[in-house]
């Protein structure tokens, strides 16, 4: 049974919005993650994950803190969207950009600019789970050897970065805990609580 309230405004979809696949990066020493069938949230993130944790340390995204200051962790989740894999592909002139190579927790579909959802739009799933979004997932060098590295392909990584910019998708920090399910929908609310 939902615990969704359907008097909260929110984002009118053309089509629903669905979690196409969940993920987790428990391997260590990579950020490469795998599909699992359900995810447990907890307010720290996905346990077992390498994301997972309510406090991480500041690097070069948080030019305002000393590197390696502890910072809330508002990177706790990933995801992407399917239609932006596909275009991030195009724009590489690939066939696939897999979620996994970018590191998501989530694949959903339905929802064509993720990337734009602003700060502090609220994703709810069917069991109320809840997550925050913290803001665009920006391009970075990791993903783009990975991708080379994987396809075998030298100099493509060169390529990801400017295919990527607005496409990679957002970054999550959860704000009640659940489970999460391939073939959930999502509600998403952009108004202010």
């Amino acid at each position: 049974m939902s615990q969704l309230d359907p008097t909260i405004p929110s984002i009118p979809p053309t089509q629903p919005i669905t979690v196409e696949s969940v993920y987790i990066a428990d391997t260590k020493g990579s950020f490469v993650t795998r599909e699992v069938p359900e995810i447990a949230v907890e307010l720290a993130g996905i346990p077992g994950d390498r994301h997972y944790g309510l406090l991480r340390r500041a690097d070069a995204r948080q030019k305002i803190y000393k590197r390696g200051t502890m910072i809330a962790n508002r990177r706790q989740i990933s995801i992407v969207s399917y239609e932006e894999c596909l275009e991030i592909a195009q724009h590489m002139k690939l066939t696939e950009i897999r979620p996994e190579w970018l590191g998501a927790n989530l694949i959903i579909r339905g929802l064509e600019q993720l990337t734009l959802l602003p700060a502090g739009a609220r994703l709810l799933f069917p069991d109320g789970t809840g997550l925050i979004c913290e803001g665009e997932n920006e391009p970075c060098r990791k993903p783009a050897k990975m991708i080379e590295s994987i396809l075998e392909q030298p100099g493509i990584a060169s390529r990801f970065m400017p295919a990527a910019k607005k496409r990679r998708g957002i970054v999550c920090s959860v704000e009640r805990e659940g489970i999460i399910r391939q073939g959930d929908t999502i509600q998403i609310i952009t108004a202010h609580l």
